[in-house]
């Protein structure tokens, strides 16, 4: 066989993590805390159900939801995402500045096509979402860490880093961080968005989780305070309507848009009308509002349980994320405890986590004690019987 790509060997370790996370999902009797799914029990069947049997008759919908579309994205789709996702949080964007994507993740690799040759540094929080990396490494970008505290990135480092590695991107996820679940607060926000248009640098702003907040008062995200289009906003349909619509959206300015227009020709050439239509019309049809709020009450619930289990069944000096919102609470357990040594065992017993060190670029044994746990798309039932079982194994270790 002929040799692979080298931007296959470069990538192979985050592919490693991301292929084992998806087999421990797919495994049923495995009480999995690795993905990053939202409640099963939130997903709106009889709501698209109804959608369907409405608009899917050759006298309305079907025949469009059926061919080919535009490049751009359903024209009433694209509407729903300037009224329904991006007003209320105070942006006034034209519908010609976004663009309809294969989940949200399709951002990350066009903008890669767009910006990066081999070599070229890209700015991650430590830690960072892994899936992402994998898409950097895939086109062979050099990923720097840039430090993190309890509220997330430091930004005396990142600018310090900035002006020594001259990146392309400064990636972040600002609300409800994966993996951490911590708020970038809104100083840090308005300096990010600053130090874009001061060092001509692409702010790639992941921000899937916004609208799952259960606590706490929102944030404005980072491309509110962009003054110069230097920040790209990248958003996801998969949490608040369904994963399995691989519907994402990316808001940038007109110039970027189209370069990441004539990327998705060579790509894909559009999104799949058929989840468009039907997207569109959940949003057009009044339901997103109530479905909203049903998918944060559950979610509320279960992150609450988890935080409970963690406090109780842990040991003591265990510290945790208290999460205002999204689908994911990290874990720092005693010194002693090697989280990937120990996921071999967990495993075993039926329980799955991602290892802390998983999450971090810098390859150097940072986050060994630290995990991931995600609560979204388990029951509050499971919940208590898996994190029984992970606390009991832990505290095995001590």
């Amino acid at each position: 066989m002929p040799k692979y790509a080298q931007r296959m060997y470069d990538m192979e370790d985050t592919a490693i993590i991301i292929r084992n996370l998806f087999n421990a999902m797919s495994d049923a009797e495995m009480i999995s805390f690795g993905g990053g799914a939202p409640a099963t029990e939130g997903l709106p069947v009889d709501i698209v159900r109804e959608i369907c049997n409405e608009v899917l008759t050759y006298e309305k919908r079907g025949t469009e939801a059926l061919q080919y579309g535009s490049v751009l994205g359903v024209k009433d789709l694209r509407e729903a995402v300037v009224n329904f996702l991006l007003k209320p949080k105070g942006i006034q964007a034209s519908i010609d500045e976004i663009l309809i994507v294969n989940g949200g993740l399709e951002t990350m690799n066009l903008l890669c096509q767009v910006y990066i040759n081999p070599g070229d540094v890209i700015l991650v929080e430590s830690p960072t979402f892994v899936h992402c990396v994998e898409i950097f490494k895939m086109f062979q970008a050099k990923c720097i860490a840039v430090d993190c505290d309890e509220h997330g990135l430091i930004m005396k480092d990142l600018e310090e880093k900035i002006q020594k590695y001259h990146p392309k991107f400064v990636y972040v996820i600002p609300t409800f961080q994966n993996p951490t679940g911590k708020t970038l607060p809104v100083e840090r926000r308005k300096k990010l968005a600053e130090l874009g248009t001061q060092y001509d640098v692409i702010i790639l702003e992941d921000d899937p989780y916004q609208e799952l907040r259960y606590s706490g008062e929102a944030v404005s995200p980072i491309k509110y305070f962009d003054k110069s289009g230097h920040t790209v906003y990248a958003n996801s349909f998969s949490k608040i309507f369904s994963p399995g619509s691989r519907l994402g959206f990316v808001y940038a300015s007109k110039e970027i848009i189209m370069k990441l227009f004539d990327a998705k020709t060579a790509t894909n050439s559009h999104t799949s009308t058929l989840a468009q239509v039907i997207c569109a019309e959940f949003f057009h049809g009044g339901y997103f509002s109530q479905h909203l709020k049903k998918i944060c009450e559950i979610h509320r619930q279960r992150r609450d349980v988890m935080i409970k289990c963690i406090d109780q069944y842990f040991p003591t000096n265990t510290k945790r994320v208290f999460p205002d919102g999204g689908l994911f609470t990290w874990v720092e357990l005693p010194n002693n405890i090697n989280t990937t040594d120990l996921l071999k065992e967990a495993n075993e017993n039926k329980v799955h986590y991602i290892a802390g060190e998983s999450f971090f670029v810098e390859a150097n044994g940072k986050g060994k004690n630290c995990m991931r746990i995600s609560f979204g798309n388990v029951t509050p039932e499971k919940i208590e019987i898996g994190m029984k079982r992970l606390g009991s194994l832990i505290q095995s270790k001590i």
